[in-house]
């Protein structure tokens, strides 16, 4: 596996307002969630705990799902999983001006981590690198599924790998997946009951959610609501829907107590100024969306039969420890 990054970012940006056509590929399956962020990326504890124990909790945010068979939140029936609330972690996405592609610069969002100048991750070379951005777009392409990499060649300009190219007069797309062949030391990917508690995580009291669920659907979560579930993933045991009331609790003390995310990275004032610049001359420009299902590698856990099975698991018998 090949890729060429420089000037893209395809896939820690929502680009589809610059795009002649939007993409809608994400936004599948029976299950809406109750947010619109586009490629959030599923990751796991391991992750999640990192980025606790690095003071940066509130990078994280949850995405749920409605389900009419589920439970029901603020008015909202929640997918679930035993009667507790399924959600997964993944990267906050905040309005930054960018301009990937060879665009005007425009004011999109875009990854918490990444810097908008340079267009490069901030975290790339520490230990709170996600192990799924590191991997990406491996599991894409073992699943041969299509990449972030061929969707921006296909609408900015550039050879695919199957010889294609779309916009032939555009270069800001460039050729981006260079080799398509997957990696071979690429990590597991927690597809089916492994997943639970490694990347789908249940949430174990629906009545602590109270006017959280109603947040997330409003697009106006806090940081007290993302440290919730922040401590629900770090205190999961893998392979149930136990989560330890004590690190949990001690989690949640813990995300709560960290520092504003984008201020934790150290963002500039020039980058402050360059944004207040563009958003005076330029709003921020939306494009209504189907909502997303959950992303394709993910299986369907929601099911009443693995329910079932999950519950069924004594919870005394799993470690909360890695």
């Amino acid at each position: 596996m090949e890729v060429n990054c420089e000037g893209c970012a395809g896939c820690c940006i929502d680009w589809r307002a610059v795009a002649p056509d939007p993409s809608d590929h994400e936004r599948r399956g029976p299950r809406q969630p109750l947010d619109d962020t586009y490629n959030l990326v599923p990751l796991t504890r391991d992750d999640a705990r990192a980025l606790l124990d690095a003071g940066l909790a509130d990078a994280l945010t949850p995405r749920l799902w409605r389900d009419e068979s589920g439970v029901e939140v603020d008015g909202v029936s929640l997918s679930a999983i035993g009667g507790k609330p399924a959600f997964f972690l993944g990267l906050r996405k905040a309005p930054k001006p960018v301009a990937p592609f060879e665009t005007d610069p425009t004011w999109l969002p875009t990854c918490v981590f990444l810097d908008p100048t340079t267009l490069q991750c901030r975290v790339h070379d520490d230990e709170t690198y996600p192990e799924e951005c590191a991997d990406y777009p491996g599991h894409n392409l073992e699943l041969e599924q299509e990449t972030e990499c061929e969707r921006v060649e296909e609408t900015f300009g550039g050879e695919g790998t199957d010889g294609s190219r779309a916009s032939p007069d555009s270069s800001g797309g460039g050729e981006r997946l260079l080799d398509d062949e997957p990696p071979e030391d690429l990590s597991g990917f927690l597809l089916g009951p492994q997943a639970l508690g490694q990347k789908v995580f249940v949430f174990p009291d629906p009545e602590r959610l109270e006017g959280v669920v109603g947040r997330v659907a409003d697009g106006e979560l806090t940081q007290d609501d993302r440290a919730l579930f922040v401590a629900a993933a770090v205190a999961a045991a893998p392979g149930t829907t136990t989560v330890e009331p004590d690190r949990f609790e001690s989690a949640l003390a813990e995300a709560r107590a960290a520092d504003d995310a984008f201020e934790s990275l150290g963002v500039g004032e020039d980058e402050h100024l360059l944004a207040e610049g563009l958003r005076a001359e330029q709003p921020i420009r939306t494009v209504e969306y189907v909502a997303e299902a959950v992303s394709f590698y993910l299986p369907d856990l929601i099911s009443s039969n693995l329910s079932r099975s999950a519950s069924a698991e004594s919870p005394e018998s799993y470690s909360t420890e890695p």
